[in-house]
């Protein structure tokens, strides 16, 4: 509708304005062909014995004797007026045309010029005969010589009408309506089924994608797909594209939703069961009288603290992992790296008294979230000391932001280091160390948010050495100083 609309709109506005051009340039040659006619000066004596002789009666026609020389025809008009107004109408006029008050007026004018003056242009006017016929008319003041020799001059108190019959022009700019009006029709029809067919095509693409998304809507079925053309590269074809990405992005994210849901409840499980047992151990116990040795009650609160306390992180960890990106990106600012690892020095040293953590950091700073960045530097710290054998050392040094912790333990076996940033993962040889497997998987995806990378590997002599790199960013102003 919208196409057909403004076509109708271009076309209504090219065919009006082809018709005034040629209802202008028709009227130009008319006028052209009055304008000679007018121009040619006539006899005096004739002129002047025509108005003596002319009758009362506007419509009577004078004899052939009273005619002009080279004016008139049988489909031309030739009279004259005086200055009361009244036709003074040639033998050899096609008919009588009325005289309007523009016609005295050209008189008047007239009148109020002295001299010579031949080349007064006259009015044209559209009127019409005694007969109702429509004519094109010009009025001019009447141009004579003497005799027929002298110079031309104007003759006093008269004016000559010529006039010419309209039917055939009008005819003519009829026909050129009718013309313009059928193409017109024509062409608004035409475009209005072009525009259709045009839309439905567009829009086909677009109904498959309605129906994709009311399909996923409906079913939660993200694996759907729009067919896209790989050449294409039109709003539809890229909005199509970005579904498929969209769909293929939550269907991953399902996939690890649901992958992290049974990780967790597998994990989940052998705490609770251990944590039931003993609690269930417990109530029996005070249900039936039977004391527990005390070494033995000692144990199992002992067993049920550690399993609550693992619980504690595992559930932790969880609330870590199911952050949104948008409610990290709220959060993030400039961090001292340096400050921060100083602050997990710190932890680390009290959880493990017995061991020696050497440490040589310099100022960095990087763009993260604070309370993420101090949890993942926290965990790797805690895999060395978990790992470290009692004695040993940890070394930490951070040098232009690359940050490397490395202890003397085992070392994880080359088979093991490509699984050590799953979520979940464990190795054989640490799954009876208490610990959730989330703690690798945050310090990655901590590492990788802040534009960094991170990696574990085998340390020369024995043990591993794990390597964050961190991005560089802007060194905040002092507190208290005013911006430049």
């Amino acid at each position: 509708m919208l196409v057909a609309a403004a076509v109708a709109f271009g076309v209504a506005a090219v065919s009006v304005t082809c018709w005034f051009i040629v209802q202008g340039k028709l009227y130009d040659q008319v006028d052209g062909d009055l304008r000679k006619m007018s121009q040619q000066p006539q006899r005096a004596d004739q002129a002047t014995g025509l108005l003596k002789t002319c009758p009362q009666t506007p419509e009577a026609t004078q004899t052939d004797g009273n005619n002009f020389n080279g004016l008139g025809t049988q489909t031309t008009y030739i009279q004259l007026i005086g200055s009361n107004g009244k036709p003074c109408v040639s033998s050899n006029s096609a008919g009588t045309v009325k005289v309007t008050g523009a016609d005295k007026n050209v008189i008047k004018e007239a009148n109020s010029l002295t001299g010579m003056s031949p080349t007064i242009k006259g009015v044209f006017r559209n009127g019409v005969d005694t007969d109702g016929n429509a004519v094109r008319v010009l009025t001019t003041p009447l141009i004579v010589r003497q005799g027929g020799l002298g110079p031309p001059q104007l003759y006093p108190d008269a004016a000559l009408v010529v006039a010419v019959p309209l039917k055939s022009t009008q005819s003519t700019l009829n026909d050129l309506a009718l013309i313009l009006l059928l193409v017109s029709g024509v062409g608004v029809v035409g475009a209005g089924a072009a525009g259709l067919a045009v839309a439905r095509a567009g829009l086909r693409p677009v109904d498959k994608l309605t129906e994709a998304v009311e399909h996923v809507a409906r079913t939660e079925d993200l694996t759907i797909r729009i067919p896209v053309e790989e050449d294409s590269d039109d709003e539809v074809a890229r909005l199509s594209r970005s579904f498929n990405s969209m769909t293929t992005s939550l269907a991953n994210s399902r996939e690890l939703q649901q992958q992290l849901i049974a990780d967790a409840g597998h994990e989940l499980r052998t705490p609770l069961t251990s944590l039931r047992t003993n609690v269930e151990l417990l109530t029996r116990s005070e249900e039936t009288g039977r004391p527990i040795p005390p070494a033995d009650r000692k144990a199992l609160l002992a067993s049920v603290k550690a399993q609550m306390t693992e619980l504690a992180s595992l559930i932790g960890d969880l609330q870590e992992l199911s952050r949104s990106e948008g409610q990290r990106g709220e959060r993030v600012q400039v961090v001292s790296l340096q400050d921060t690892v100083e602050s997990a020095l710190r932890r680390a040293r009290l959880r493990g008294p017995e061991l020696t953590i050497t440490a040589d950091v310099q100022p960095w700073f990087v763009q993260s979230e604070p309370s993420a960045l101090e949890r993942a530097v926290v965990n790797i710290l805690d895999n060395a000391v978990k790992f470290s054998p009692e004695g040993g050392t940890i070394e930490v040094q951070l040098t232009r932001g690359v940050l490397t912790v490395r202890d003397h333990g085992p070392g994880i076996p080359a088979d093991e280091l490509p699984h050590v940033f799953d979520r979940f993962w464990r190795s054989p040889s640490a799954r009876a160390l208490p610990g959730s497997g989330l703690g690798l998987s945050i310090v990655a995806r901590t590492v990788q948010q802040a534009g960094g990378e991170v990696a574990l590997a085998h340390a020369p002599g024995g043990g591993t050495v794990a390597t964050v790199r961190m991005p560089g960013a802007a060194t905040p102003p002092p507190e208290g100083s005013i911006p430049q």
